[in-house]
């Protein structure tokens, strides 16, 4: 019996520490896989004046979209696109074939109501004509006078003149062609060295924040690694109603540089409003998307961490400045948190 009682007692033993065994493995080989060494950075407050960045081009504030005030076949168009014009300068004409006919026929019938009023005012002395008559031919001959002198003006803008000193920087039709009344015949740019303006289309939320006179810092293709200085002159009252967006003129200052119309240009605006913004280190925001990404904040517990999404304001340095997502959130994991999930369970360093 002793022998029997020995024996199970032996193979019990053996058992129970096989299962001890079997049990501790996957502990320890789980908790090695799963915890993850991370660092933690503070969330800080700043109050920034974000900068606005849009683009446009260069062009001047003085421009003229010239027209013929009456339609017409064109004559001659006399200058290119390129060519520089004064001030006053014929730039185009129309066949002044039916125009010059309807001043001739309006200048006929003026004489005709003339004469009219005339006998009619010998007849009225003679009490041959009554008062009404009288009357009827004097409203006759002042309507006749009046058109005379529309068919009169409009031979005088029957050609177009510049209103500038500048350059022709489009030129949108040829001789020979018909034009209709106010239709775009060239498009003069002034070419003052103190005229160049940029003009940019900003959004709603940007336009709020801006005021006349804004600095403004403008970079061009043309001039690579060269800034210029600028401010804000104009501000439109509406928006655009192809693109929604609200135009802002910027003077420029070219700093002695040769400056022409359409040149590509990138603006960088400074508004006068401030706000304030969370600053986090740039190596803590994942999967980050233009002006979306996720940062890992620690739980209650400290041990495990949430995906939190945030909204990018700009880059500032080794650091992002943030407009909205880690409301009551003190600090932000850094280093490790390439390596996390939030089923990671972490220890911080």
């Amino acid at each position: 019996m002793k022998t029997n009682h020995l024996i199970f007692s032996l193979l019990l033993a053996v058992a129970l520490w096989s299962c001890g065994s079997k049990a501790e493995k996957p502990t320890t080989v789980t908790t090695d896989e799963v915890i993850v060494p991370v660092r933690l950075a503070p969330v800080s407050t700043v109050t920034r004046a974000e900068p606005i960045v849009a683009s446009g081009l260069v062009s001047s504030a003085e421009e003229a979209r010239l027209s013929f005030k009456v339609g017409g076949i064109i004559n001659q168009m006399l200058v290119d696109e390129g060519q520089s014009v004064r001030k006053g300068q014929l730039l185009a004409t129309l066949d002044l074939t039916e125009i010059n006919a309807q001043v001739s026929q309006a200048q006929l019938a003026s004489e005709k109501a003339e004469r009219d009023l005339g006998r009619v005012k010998s007849l009225y002395a003679d009490t041959a004509a009554t008062l009404e008559q009288l009357q009827n031919a004097t409203t006759g001959q002042s309507v006749a006078k009046q058109s005379l002198t529309i068919a009169q003006f409009n031979r005088s803008y029957a050609q177009i003149r510049s209103s500038v000193d500048g350059t022709v920087t489009r030129k949108a039709t040829n001789a020979g062609e018909f034009v209709a009344p106010g239709a775009s015949v060239y498009l003069i740019s002034g070419n003052r060295a103190s005229d160049w303006v940029v003009r940019v289309g900003v959004s709603d939320k940007d336009w709020a924040r801006l005021r006349l006179g804004n600095r403004a810092t403008v970079t061009l293709d043309a001039y690579p690694g060269k800034g210029f200085t600028g401010s804000i002159t104009k501000l439109a009252q509406a928006a655009d109603p192809v693109n929604k967006l609200y135009e802002a003129e910027i003077k420029l200052y070219p700093a002695g540089v040769k400056l022409a119309p359409g040149l590509f240009a990138k603006v960088s605006l400074t508004p006068a409003q401030s706000r304030s913004y969370s600053l986090i280190p740039i190596e803590s925001v994942v999967e980050g998307n233009g002006k979306e990404g996720f940062v890992y904040v620690l739980t209650d517990d400290r041990k495990h961490v949430r995906k939190t999404p945030i909204q990018i304001g700009f880059l500032d340095k080794d650091n992002v400045l943030l407009t909205n997502g880690l409301s009551g959130i003190k600090e932000v994991v850094t280093a490790g948190s390439a390596f996390l999930t939030e089923e990671s369970a972490v220890v911080v360093k």
